[in-house]
């Protein structure tokens, strides 16, 4: 009897919980829901998927490369104008992180893991397969093109949110929730409510997916490695630990465990590319970086809009840069809140050229000393037959051209881990800023609800991946951030508008 008794009481106390958070308990129940359905009707809802993500970058890819135009010519407006001034916090407040601190969360966060599995494959396709015609080479064409899906535009999405609710947050101290960037009119209505589930299930799925595409390529790396065949065992176990982990990482907060495991990220990376770089021709590097980025600077706007000789075709945008567009306004929500969240105490003009600049730069020099050595590499061969095709297996392949190749392709391993560590830890601690009523330092149940119920969901996707061998679930699971990124596009349209009419003649 007892037992029974606790027995009900826990379940009375879950109840009250769950009521007391609807939030929490409207998005826990439709991620199930939908993560039903596609167990249970895997083929009909990958199919679904497929049709739905091709039909959103087939009518709305042009809005998104607007949008991405709009975001960066916005920020950059604000950065240099007198509301740049403003601070994020009190006039006297000094920022909270230092600036490496600051950097490596921001970057570590927002795009980390994706250097790794893109660092050869990417500008190696676009050498091979040249997006439209230019007056220069082909390689420089190449690595322009890649610092364009991976700049300025990716980062305008991620500070548009980090503005709009760092202002929110420490200038009208308002709850860190998608929400708090809408008219007072509507706050504690549906419609808030609605806005802020989107932003969970959206942070949910771009997560999930992220874990499974970087468990799948730890797996293809330690397969290559040891020449051997690990299978579904292994990538659990590393879905475990990565999960694991991070649960340490955000149940000890932002400095304590955030903030020191992005700071390991950015010092190992650095030595990776230091070391790439200084066996590599580092002239042809330095010059393919100058000339990659200024004609990158120059074509920018056109490449934007994908105008005259700069439009590489529908099929090509909507493989590549509609596909990139969406999936960065997909992570948009987290990352700008996180960023947002990580900026107290700089100005705007801090927080949005730092943004905007410093990662951009790190990831240009990046993929000029990775792009340029594969270049080189694939010259060296005198043929090239798609040894670089692969994502999962490409940076491995390269790393074998170079000394150490075991050491190298060891510390990728570790630094994929690490990466989707911070992508994982700092997701969790915005959805449980979200289910803590926008508490900025969110409640530890939440944190380790939400750790919970990740590391379930991406057990579940990497085992209906491997009992559906004829559907690729991953893909799937990433092409329905590309869905779910829609209404966000529209919304940002309509967040930045109310943000500008309430900001106007506020140079405080």
């Amino acid at each position: 009897m007892d037992s029974r008794l606790r027995g009900n009481d826990k379940l009375r106390r879950i109840y009250n919980f769950l009521k007391h958070n609807p939030l929490l308990a409207v998005s826990a129940g439709l991620l199930l829901l939908f993560s039903a359905v596609v167990f249970l009707f895997t083929e009909w809802s990958y199919q679904s998927i497929e049709v739905l993500s091709l039909w959103v970058r087939s009518h709305f890819g042009y809005f998104y490369l607007y949008l991405g135009l709009g975001c960066v010519l916005l920020l950059l407006g604000i950065a240099v104008s007198p509301w740049g001034k403003l601070k994020l916090g009190k006039p006297n407040e000094k920022p909270e992180h230092s600036l490496w601190a600051w950097a490596s969360m921001l970057y570590s966060t927002g795009m980390g893991a994706g250097i790794l599995l893109r660092a050869v494959q990417e500008p190696v396709f676009m050498q091979q397969n040249p997006p439209f015609g230019s007056n220069t080479t082909p390689e420089v064409l190449a690595l322009e093109f890649t610092f364009y899906q991976w700049g300025f535009t990716a980062w305008a999405f991620y500070g548009l949110f980090a503005l709009i609710i760092g202002h929110a947050l420490f200038a009208k101290h308002q709850k860190v929730l998608v929400s708090s960037s809408i008219p007072q009119k509507f706050k504690g209505t549906k419609r808030a409510n609605a806005v802020d589930i989107l932003a969970i299930i959206t942070t949910v799925f771009g997560l999930i997916a992220a874990i499974g595409l970087g468990t799948a390529q730890i797996t293809g790396g330690l397969n290559h490695v040891f020449q051997s065949e690990f299978g579904v065992t292994i990538t659990l176990l590393l879905a475990l630990l990565i999960s694991a982990i991070a649960f340490v990482s955000v149940w000890l907060g932002v400095d304590k465990g955030i903030k020191q495991i992005s700071k390991f990220n950015i010092l190992v990376t650095l030595l990776l590319l230091a070391f790439v770089f200084v066996n590599s021709n580092m002239g042809d590097i330095l010059l393919s970086f100058g000339k990659a980025s200024w004609h990158y600077l120059m074509d920018f706007v056109p490449m934007s809009i994908a105008v005259g000789r700069y439009d590489p075709g529908i099929d090509f945008l909507t493989d590549w840069t509609f596909y990139y567009w969406a999936f960065w306004l997909a992570w948009a929500p987290f990352t700008g809140i996180f960023i947002a969240r990580i900026s107290r105490g700089r100005t705007l003009r801090q927080m949005l050229l730092g943004v905007l600049i410093i990662p951009s730069l790190g990831t240009f020099f990046w993929f000029s000393v990775f792009g340029t050595s594969a270049f080189e590499i694939i010259e060296g061969w005198g043929s090239y037959h798609n040894e670089f095709g692969s994502v999962f297996s490409s940076i491995f392949i390269f790393f074998g051209e170079y000394p150490f190749s075991g050491l190298l392709n060891g510390i990728t391993i570790l630094l994929l881990v690490s990466f989707l560590v911070t992508s994982v830890d700092s997701a969790v601690f915005v959805l449980s800023m979200f289910t803590d009523k926008g508490n900025p330092d969110p409640q530890k149940k939440h944190r380790l609800i939400w750790s919970i119920f990740i590391l379930l969901a991406t057990l579940a996707l990497i085992l209906l991946g491997n009992a559906k061998l004829d559907i690729d679930v991953l893909t799937a699971v990433q092409k329905l951030l590309i869905i779910t990124s829609l209404p966000f596009a529209f919304f940002m349209v309509f967040m930045a508008a109310v943000f500008l009419s309430g900001f106007k003649g506020n140079t405080q």
